[in-house]
């Protein structure tokens, strides 16, 4: 029955504009979200990733698998005349079984630790906010629960994986890198699967109505997404567990099996893959100690899940934000010791200043304002907005502490600690440095993207905002 109100729902937003709401509404309710109406430029853009995005996954990690990690190696033999694009897809390993039962278990075991073991970390770790909590406002103005049990699963998977490396012997610690162009076939595979099911879902039998958005245009809706929070039954959300697991908490394995391969290629592991392993690390572990605070950021509280979320999470992160633990499996760096420290100092400052931005924003929120930012009271501006049954609502903007500084610092720190990981590969070639530079572009179009969407949200409260923190991420430049 609900199946069918939902679809009903949906039928009536698609007769009446193509996305929920007629002009009129959109304007009284200053839409806020991702985009309702596609220019020909984002169109562009989504038909160029979803055409190139899975080329240049594959063009990475044949570059390392048949060039030593060259990243103008495959061009240049191919421009050369000494190889064909036909030879190297032919000396690609391809799809095997082995590969689709590695990944399907792993795949099924984080679907029942994030459905199946409830948490407990918070009961017992001082300061981790676990357990059912609530996400942001939604535009429709539903306010959603999530399990949040996001670092008891990286906890439980990485003690098997220590224990199988040191007492069981089920697998080899190397069996991520010995299937690893296998294991991308099977990413691909559930990365188009959840894509297609989640644009499939979002026409006929949506979890909210109200929060879906139809532009009437099939390839940006099949890429940005429709529904805003799909789900299936009362807790399998889609975003947050794509978004976190499998991708995220596979990262660290993923590094782990590099240096286990390191090790056996050249007898030990350099202290470069020691840092990577360290430094990203840190990063993950900071995403699940702060998963709660993660339901109100721009990917949880705008994005709806399409395929560049679904397949972004499934092929994306783990094929191109682990090229440095891979470029060093091929290309082993032993830094000078004082090479090394500079490159951790730049991590961990980096990190320090995405926490601590992070989480004066954090304790400004759940305070109400009624805390003290680098010991004062801080200054905001009051803002309001509509959600799309017409509520009006109320927040808050800071303007002290680093959100004095810049609108978007936290990314400044983000960025340093990216850029760390690429100089802990040296500079013997480009490919660990792609890094840095599509984090650069991804976190800036972020800042665009984000003051467009809060412009449009905040309307004059925002102009306010901007006013008094005139810079995005680098005070006094930018």
């Amino acid at each position: 029955m609900r199946a069918a109100q939902s679809s009903a729902a949906v039928t009536r937003q698609r007769k009446g504009s193509g996305n929920g709401v007629g002009p009129g509404e959109k304007e009284q309710l200053g839409q806020w979200g991702r985009a309702w109406e596609v220019d020909w430029f984002s169109l562009a853009s989504v038909v160029f990733l979803l055409l190139c995005a899975p080329l240049i996954v594959f063009y990475f990690v044949m570059s390392c698998d048949q060039f030593q990690c060259a990243l103008s190696g495959p061009l240049l033999s191919v421009y050369s005349g000494k190889t064909s694009v036909g030879d190297i897809w032919a000396r690609a390993p391809s799809f095997s079984g082995t590969a689709a039962g590695i990944y399907a278990a792993w795949v099924c075991f984080q679907v029942f630790l994030y459905l199946c073991v409830p948490d407990v970390c918070h009961k017992f770790l001082l300061g981790y906010v676990g357990g059912v909590q609530d996400g942001a406002r939604t535009p429709a103005g539903l306010i959603n629960k999530y399990e949040v049990n996001g670092l008891q699963a990286w906890i439980i998977t990485h003690a098997l994986w220590f224990a199988n490396a040191n007492y069981l012997h089920w697998f080899s610690p190397t069996i991520i890198f010995d299937h690893w162009i296998p294991l991308l076939w099977c990413a691909n595979i559930l990365g188009y699967i959840v894509a297609t099911f989640a644009m499939l879902k979002a026409y006929f039998f949506p979890t909210n109505a109200s929060d879906c958005k139809f532009t009437g245009n099939f390839f940006y809706d099949y890429m940005m997404g429709i529904e805003f929070n799909p789900r299936i039954g009362k807790w399998f959300d889609f975003k947050l567990f794509f978004n976190g697991r499998p991708g995220i908490v596979a990262w660290t394995l993923i590094n782990l099996s590099f240096a286990a391969k390191q090790r056996e290629l050249y007898g030990q592991v350099t202290n470069s893959m020691i840092l990577v392993n360290v430094l990203q690390a840190i990063y993950v572990l900071d995403f699940f100690w702060n998963e709660s605070w993660y339901l109100k950021t721009i990917d949880i509280c705008h994005d709806h899940f399409g395929w560049y979320l679904g397949w972004g999470d499934c092929v994306w992160l783990p094929y191109l934000y682990t090229l440095q633990g891979l470029y060093l499996v091929y290309n082993p760096v032993q830094l000078s010791t004082v090479n090394a420290i500079g490159v951790l100092l730049l991590g961990l400052i980096g990190y320090y200043i995405f926490r601590m931005t992070n989480h004066q924003k954090d304790l400004f929120r759940r305070t109400g304002g009624s805390c003290r930012i680098w010991g004062r009271k801080p200054e905001y501006i009051e803002c309001t907005y509509l959600s799309t049954d017409g509520t009006k609502h109320h927040s808050k903007l800071m303007i002290s502490g680093f959100w004095g500084l810049a609108r978007h610092f936290n990314y400044t720190g983000d960025l340093m600690g990216s850029l760390s990981y690429c100089l802990a590969c040296g500079s013997g070639h480009l490919l660990p440095y792609f890094y840095i530079v599509y984090m650069s572009i991804l976190l800036i179009h972020r800042c665009v993207r984000d003051e467009h969407r809060c412009l449009s949200k905040y309307g004059n409260d925002w102009r306010r905002y901007t006013d008094a923190v005139a810079y995005r991420l680098i005070p006094g430049v930018f």
